[in-house]
């Protein structure tokens, strides 16, 4: 998936009104996700995206055990938005990443303890709100 696409589906996913906006959550969720998942899965999710996006996942901070909550508070810090609006702006990223990427979704899922199931809500057709 382009750069263009990916960007394209987070505002409509995520009821955001700007392109810039949905920069912002993708950075902020990705950048986030880099620091919870170990560094292969990480490099291999973003060798499949295009290259704006994916440097997103690339980082030099080492691994941070963060509960489901703590991640969705770091979201809603990098991306400067309050938490609910983090939490739903998270799930379209991923969502969105659900479709970019082979099977990367289910190995996040399978590396991520079952805390981080609200995270998944919105991949695979299963976001409702």
């Amino acid at each position: 998936m382009e750069h263009d696409a990916f960007i394209g589906k987070v505002p409509q996913r995520a009821r955001l009104a700007s392109r810039g906006a949905a920069e912002r959550a993708t950075r902020a969720t990705l950048e986030t996700l880099a620091l919870r998942l170990e560094s292969g899965l990480a490099d291999n999710i973003a060798a499949q995206l295009p290259p704006e996006i994916g440097r997103h996942l690339l980082t030099l901070e080492p691994y941070v055990k963060l509960s489901v909550d703590e991640f969705f508070g770091e979201v809603c810090l990098r991306e400067g938005t309050d938490f609910p609006d983090a939490i739903y702006h998270a799930r379209a990223v991923v969502e969105t990443l659900d479709e970019a990427v082979a099977g990367g979704v289910d190995k996040m899922r399978g590396q991520l303890p079952p805390d981080f199931a609200p995270l998944f809500s919105g991949s695979q057709g299963e976001m409702h709100a």
